[in-house]
């Protein structure tokens, strides 16, 4: 049974708060998004937080290739094909019919050092409940790795504005949701990789730059566009504008650890999607892959 969960904050404002709507939004959106390819097996993706109307387009790019990409889960295997063998882990750990996915964003409404979970057993959005990796949050906890921070998650969107499109490409699925406040992406980058062999998929919530003309903002979002691709984490962390620059950098460093390639799916700003080009905010969505 479920008694702690994390209610909607921003059902309304960010993306409809009716569920018939919400839900034909998603689809919409992912209806709408170019099929992208990638020559690996895919590991993780980045993708942009802001209002469903402004960066929608530009999130579904990436859900559609991971909705695209993601296995048949066990539960929906065919009639007579034998069951996945069990992984001997006992009661209260991994479910292996569960896709895992470790979302990683950042706080902008509560000052914190380090990084922080959430110790509730799911979310709530407009289309249900998205139930938590209960065994990593609390291992996590348990070991000191993370901290539980009720304050800075209950009214943050950047990984609740997730949440909608991984619950219509992956229904089946538990989160282990992570914010950063301040704190090194390296000793980040090291702790997560303890877990990596829990987790299926990273997901990384960030937008660009922000408020700088329609063409300032291309020009300077290509700078993510090549520190991300190449790794070059000196030109990521001088340069480039990002809002979640320690949740792309702490990917960047598992990704580059553990050998896999990224690339640029999908890249478009705020004056493409609402048309006003004065003050644009910059979305990028990015897969890594090995």
């Amino acid at each position: 049974m479920m008694e702690r969960i994390r209610p909607a904050a921003v059902a309304g404002s960010f993306y409809p708060a009716s569920s018939e709507r919400l839900r034909k939004t998603v689809e919409a959106l992912l209806a709408q998004a170019q099929p992208q390819t990638i020559t690996g097996r895919l590991r993780g993706l980045i993708v942009p937080h802001a209002g469903y109307i402004y960066s929608g387009p530009v999130a579904a790019t990436g859900y559609k290739l991971l909705k695209d990409l993601t296995p048949q889960p066990p539960s929906l295997k065919r009639k007579g094909e034998p069951s996945p063998p069990s992984s001997g882990e006992g009661p209260g750990e991994r479910s292996a019919q569960k896709v895992r996915l470790l979302l990683l964003g950042p706080a902008h409404y509560v000052y914190f050092v380090g990084a922080a979970t959430l110790d509730v057993d799911a979310w709530q959005t407009p289309l249900g409940l998205v139930e938590c990796a209960r065994d990593l949050i609390v291992r996590a906890l348990e070991r000191g790795d993370l901290q539980s921070n009720f304050d800075a998650h209950a009214p943050e969107h950047s990984l609740e504005v997730q949440l909608p499109f991984v619950q219509t490409v992956l229904p089946n699925c538990e989160i282990f949701p992570i914010l950063t406040g301040e704190c090194d992406s390296r000793e980040l980058a090291r702790v997560l990789s303890l877990y990596l062999d829990a987790i299926d998929f990273f997901i990384v919530s960030s937008d660009l730059s922000h408020y700088y003309p329609y063409d300032e903002a291309v020009q300077r979002d290509a700078l993510a566009h090549r520190a991300i691709e190449n790794f070059d984490f000196t030109l990521m962390e001088d340069r480039v504008e990002a809002c979640g620059k320690t949740a792309i950098l702490t990917l960047m460093r598992i990704a580059h650890e553990q050998g896999w390639k990224a690339k640029l799916l999908d890249y478009r700003n705020s004056g493409d999607t609402s048309g006003d080009k004065f003050r644009v905010v910059g979305y990028g969505c990015y897969a890594f892959y090995e």
